[in-house]
């Protein structure tokens, strides 16, 4: 994992001055810069109004007494969003404006909720709940406050 994600750290510029490279070709300069600048610009526009969507959903959820966890990884995933919209680079902002994209984000969330399991421990919820065995299950090793002492 950590040598795909030193590869990636490598390819992400070569492939971004590529990029710059061709599209300068392509349109000249000042379309190029413009195309960078507007980008930028649309990505803020459209951070803003979604940011404050999702916002807005994450304290209905709360509320209502939901567990939100869609609407935490919708704001992860803008954040992601807005630094990759930062970063200057054709390939930067393509991918930056398709996670602002909800359509996007579902597809994301759907493909990695199959991969983890959210057990609620309470806080969220407004009527109690059976009990659930994966939270005091045979192979969970409950800790009291004076047995864990931090490193």
């Amino acid at each position: 994992m950590a040598r795909f994600f030193l590869l990636g750290l490598v390819l992400l510029p070569i492939v971004e001055i590529a990029l710059f490279i061709k599209v300068g070709q392509t349109i000249g300069l000042l379309p190029t810069l413009a195309l960078i600048i507007s980008a930028a610009v649309l990505g803020g526009a459209l951070l803003r109004w979604q940011g404050l969507s999702v916002l807005m959903q994450l304290r209905g959820n709360v509320a209502a007494g939901k567990l939100p966890g869609q609407t935490i990884a919708d704001t992860a995933l803008i954040g992601v969003a807005a630094v990759l919209l930062v970063l200057p680079g054709f390939l930067s902002d393509v991918v930056g404006l398709s996670l602002l994209m909800p359509p996007v984000r579902r597809w994301i969330y759907k493909t990695l909720a199959a991969n983890f399991t959210v057990v609620s421990t309470g806080g969220f919820q407004s009527q109690p709940r059976p009990q659930d065995s994966r939270v005091n299950g045979p192979g969970v090793i409950d800790l009291d406050d004076e047995d864990y002492r931090p490193r």
